[in-house]
This record gives structure tokens, sequence and C-alpha cells, in this order.
């Protein structure tokens, strides 16, 4: 690469200013298409690198953002993670993966600024936070949240409408004919969220299809793995009017109910139809294959990268806002066979 390249030279191969060159480079300003690519194509051709490093130093920063995520071992999250590690990239970022085990601490630690003087902002998929927690954060770092918890803070906040995917997922298996339709994932515990968020949105699909609730085929779990679900489907096997389907808090949830119905000499989805939630590459491969509501993980990783730099760069001067990103019912073999 030729040693000492700089704007200036990009803008004389160009035919072109050296502000042009400057918004094409830094993303300032919208440059025309044409223009565009004629900058570009002088960038390469002259093998320009920007110094990315002191570009960041310049200005204040680090180059480095941060994605705190509650499970490692969740291909769910795995998928968000590397959707915002490719868009961070994109824009001369580094991203630190973090990881709180769904632990209250770690989660006050990482918006209190535990890491202030590492990174620029931080992205944090809560589990155990509340709305006073975040209200209390002294920070003054840019905090982006991801998940299905509700805040109403002043932080921008990426999500699903968890309430109508669930809603559309029990309303396929009422479509295939299916009265009796049991909830795996039902959780306690008042911080979680998603799980009532996905209860709910059972419930008021029932409600819309004329079917009464029956708190009997609500199945809690103290998790929301195989395990869990492999338990849950078990003991709702048991009554004495089993379940004709089966609407699952996730993925990994739906998998191991589709265990426990094997184990039982019953078929999938004959005798019980599955339909999970997340969309996982596990779910693809299963046998049988898994029908799921799919969120757009690739616009979540996404959009919560740019939303995050766009506030530590002084880009975003809007109000905080609530981002509801799509999902799409995918249908397998788990519900509508072979």
């Amino acid at each position: 690469m030729p040693v000492g390249v700089s704007l200036k030279d990009i803008a004389k191969h160009a035919g072109v200013s050296l502000a042009t060159v400057s918004n094409v480079v830094n993303g300032y300003r919208p440059v025309g298409e044409e223009t565009r690519v004629r900058v570009q194509r002088a960038i390469d051709e002259l093998g320009y690198s920007p110094n990315l490093s002191a570009r960041h130093l310049r200005n204040g920063r680090t180059g480095i953002i941060a994605l705190a995520i509650p499970e490692l071992n969740n291909p769910y999250f795995a998928e968000v993670a590397g959707a915002a590690i490719r868009e961070a990239g994109t824009h001369g970022y580094t991203l630190l993966l973090d990881y709180t085990d769904s632990d209250r601490q770690k989660e006050l630690l990482l918006i209190e600024g535990i890491r202030e003087r590492v990174i620029d902002g931080l992205i944090l998929s809560p589990v155990q936070l509340g709305r006073a927690d975040v209200l209390a954060r002294r920070s003054d770092k840019p905090l982006v949240l991801i998940g299905e918890s509700v805040y109403d803070v002043p932080h921008d906040h990426i999500a699903i409408d968890n309430v109508a995917a669930s809603h559309v997922a029990v309303q396929h298996l009422v479509s295939l004919g299916r009265h009796r339709i049991a909830f795996i994932g039902a959780h306690p515990d008042v911080h979680r969220q998603p799980a009532h968020l996905r209860l709910r949105g059972y419930q008021e699909a029932l409600s819309s299809a004329g079917l009464s609730f029956d708190p009997a085929l609500v199945a809690v779990t103290a998790q929301f793995g195989r395990q869990d679900g492999l338990t849950g489907m078990r003991e709702l096997l048991k009554l004495s009017e089993p379940p004709e389907a089966v609407f699952a808090y996730n993925d990994l949830i739906a998998i191991g109910a589709i265990r426990a119905i094997h184990e039982a000499n019953l078929r999938v989805p004959q005798d019980v139809a599955v339909i999970g939630f997340d969309d996982i590459e596990d779910g693809r491969f299963a046998t049988p294959s898994l029908t799921t509501i799919s969120p757009d993980k690739e616009s979540i990783g996404q959009l919560a990268v740019r939303s995050l730099i766009a506030r530590v760069e002084g880009k975003h001067v809007s109000e905080p806002a609530d981002i509801q990103t799509p999902f799409r019912l995918v249908t397998r073999e788990s519900t509508i066979g072979r």
C-alpha cells in the first residue's frame, strides 16, 4: 500500500473537493452516487486506508463499543451478536462482547460504567433490571437496550412485539384445528418480562379463537433451555387430557418438548403439534424440523449498533425511540408435517 496517501491526494485524483472526500470517507453528509463511486475508485486505486485509531482518538473516543448478553450458550444471542459485530466493523468500531449470566449485579455494574474508560457506549440485553434501575443510572455513556422487556426509559430500545408474535404462533395452531393448546415457558420472576408477554399473547389468541384458558396447560420452567422443555412436556403429558399442541417460549424449549413427545411414543405433529420462538439454526435441522416465530435477528443487531454509534458520534439528536423490528411465522414439519 502506498505510504502517506492523504484525503487531499484522493480529492486530486478524483477531481472533487477535499470536503466531498471527507464526506464519503466519514459519512458526514450524503453524496451523489456518481460522485461517491468516483471517490471510492480513487481510494481503491491509491490504496488509501483510514487511520481509524487516530480518528477515534482525535474525537476523544476509543473506537470500542460493548454488547452485553445474558446467555452465551443460547444460539439466539449468538446470532444477534454476530450481526452486531459485523455492523460495528462496517463503521470502523470494535465490538466487545460481555456476558451477564442474567445476574442483576453484573447488569448493574455494566450500566453504571464498569468499563467506561474502555468503551464509547453499551448495548445491553437486560433480564433482571427494572425501570428504576435504568433511570437511576449515573454513567453518561450512550446506552441502547435490546430484548423484549418494556422499560419506558430515555434510551433507544430495539425489540419485537412479543404479544403480537405469540398471538400469531397460537393462531397458527388454532388454524390447524388444534384446540387444547399448551404453553411451556411461563416464569414466576417478575423481571422475566418476555415470558409474561408471550404468555399474554398466548392467552389473548385463545380468547380471540373462542377457546377457554386452562391454567393446567401452562408449564412453568426454571430456565429456558432444552431440559426445561423436556421436563415441562413430560408433566403436560401426564394430564388426563394432554395437549394437542404446544407453543414453547423459545426453540430450545420446543426441541426439549419434542424429545419428551417422542419418549411417550407419540408423533409430532400428528399427536402433538409444536411451535417455537427464535428460529435458531438447530430448529431447522431438528427431526421434525421446527415451526417457529422468526425475529429479524440481523436487523436487531444492526439497528442496535447503528443507534449506539449515532449517539456516540452525536449524529442522533432525536428523542430516544422504541424501535420494533419485524418477525414472521416460519412453518415447518412440527406443525404441518412433511
